[in-house]
């Protein structure tokens, strides 16, 4: 049997309704936080350039691990040894 039919009638329902609400929290509290940083004197533009770039900075990060990964592959060590070689700190 597959583990939806395992659950008691009733349950996948609840279960999206918690999700639902978890959702709802989410969206409040990021419009309190958009709301708190226009009072701080950001714009909309501004928060959007910002998150444009943030999501830009995670993807060439992304990219950079994965080269990293690739070139420890080929070396035969772990990607931690590199970072002295490339002047990064584990936090990077």
């Amino acid at each position: 049997p597959s583990p939806r039919s395992c659950q008691p009638p009733g349950a996948n329902e609840e279960a999206l309704h918690y999700e639902i609400e978890e959702l709802k929290q989410k969206n409040l509290a990021l419009d309190q936080e958009i709301a708190q940083l226009l009072s701080e004197g950001y714009s909309l533009e501004e928060l959007e350039k910002h998150i444009s770039l943030l999501h830009e900075y995670n993807d060439i990060k992304d990219a950079g691990q994965m080269l990293l990964g690739k070139l420890a592959v080929i070396r035969g060590v772990t990607t931690r040894q590199l970072y002295p070689e490339y002047d990064l700190e584990l936090s990077d």
